[in-house]
């Protein structure tokens, strides 16, 4: 009986030297795309896309190279799939972290801040790539579904920002598209900052300048209070 090209089989469990049945089973077309579309984010992170082959790819994955174009047709689909795949997760993980909108604002900045900057530490290799990527779109080069994954993303975020600050019923300091911009700058330029020079971005920094950017910060505030101060000093000169 003949095996599927696309799958390497093991006689791992093989009685007499006939694989077992159940180790020679295709495994589900899911997780073929997962395990080929992460060890790709690995491998295009760390060697650069245009220097890793899709033989590499599949071989990392435990498959051949036919898996690959069946699941995606080409290296360009494997790369605008990876794209849309770990854009998709980034939105997951935000909304997630301010998934109730009874939660105060303030809360919610710093909840988000400080998810977005543990998973730039944790998925290292998911900003190598995204770095690649940002230039290929940059360049003009491959197709524009990363473009259009980013402005996907940034739609979401507006509406999701538009939402709590509407539940929290404050007036927000920019639009919500605006906000939405900074936002990703920040995530995506502390993240650059933070594997440039570890130890250079404090692990709550995101989350504090979050809540003062969407000026939910209390009354007392280190800058409130410096303010407070300088004030006092300038009139007691005045007074003198």
């Amino acid at each position: 009986m003949s095996t599927s090209p696309e799958h390497r089989p093991t006689t791992a469990g093989a009685v007499d030297g006939v694989p077992d049945p159940a180790v020679r089973r295709r495994p589900p077309r899911d997780a073929v795309r997962r395990a080929l579309l992460d060890a790709a984010a690995e491998l295009f992170a760390r060697g650069g896309i245009d220097a890793t082959s899709l033989d590499d790819v599949a071989r990392a994955a435990g498959f051949t190279k036919g898996a690959v174009y069946s699941n995606f047709g080409s290296k360009d689909g494997l790369v605008d799939a990876l794209a849309e795949d770990r854009i998709s997760a980034y939105l997951d993980l935000g909304l997630a972290a301010v998934s109730d909108v009874a939660v105060p604002l303030e809360q919610q900045a710093r909840d988000l801040g400080d998810r977005l900057s543990a998973a730039a530490e944790e998925q290292r290799d998911w900003h190598l790539l995204f770095l690649e990527l940002w230039q290929r779109a940059v360049r003009g080069e491959g197709s524009q579904a990363f473009r259009e994954r980013r402005r996907d993303l940034h739609g979401a975020v507006t509406a999701a920002i538009a939402e709590h600050v509407d539940a929290a019923g404050v007036a927000a300091p920019l639009p919500a598209e605006e906000l939405a911009t900074v936002l990703m700058a920040l995530s995506n330029g502390l993240a650059i900052e933070r594997h440039a020079d570890p130890g250079s971005v404090a692990d709550d920094l995101l989350g504090r300048v979050l809540v003062v950017l969407m000026g939910a910060a209390p009354p007392g505030r280190p800058a409130d209070v410096a303010r407070e101060q300088t004030r006092g000093e300038a009139q007691s000169s005045v007074d003198q």
